[in-house]
């Protein structure tokens, strides 16, 4: 399964609003479970079973925590049983068919 999560605290360190530090901590998390990911300006994707994802957000979520009282979690997950390589495997199917469209088009 992919999961695609954005978690950070509902309130800004300081006056800039920025909430780098903490993200920093959850990434940190993400990076030391071993599962494949990507991280991007909005999301984390992690990819891997089920429990192990799940655990990958609930430790982020704690690291986060740390930084705030309050925490927010966006979370979306593609569940294909029996495929794994998704992470770039979906983006390679992309590629090809936007590809595909362009020579069309010529």
């Amino acid at each position: 399964m992919l999961v695609a999560f954005s978690v950070a605290p509902s309130v800004a360190a300081d006056s800039t609003g920025s909430v780098s530090e903490a993200v920093a901590a959850a990434v940190a998390v993400v990076r030391a479970s071993g599962l494949p990911h990507r991280t991007d300006s909005m999301f984390t994707t992690i990819e891997g079973e089920w429990d192990e994802c799940l655990a990958v957000v609930k430790g982020a979520v704690d690291a986060v925590a740390a930084y705030g009282p309050r925490v927010s979690l966006v979370l979306k997950a593609d569940i294909r049983e029996g495929f794994t390589g998704e992470l770039t495997g979906k983006l390679d199917r992309l590629e090809a068919a936007i590809d595909a469209q362009e020579q069309a088009q010529e």
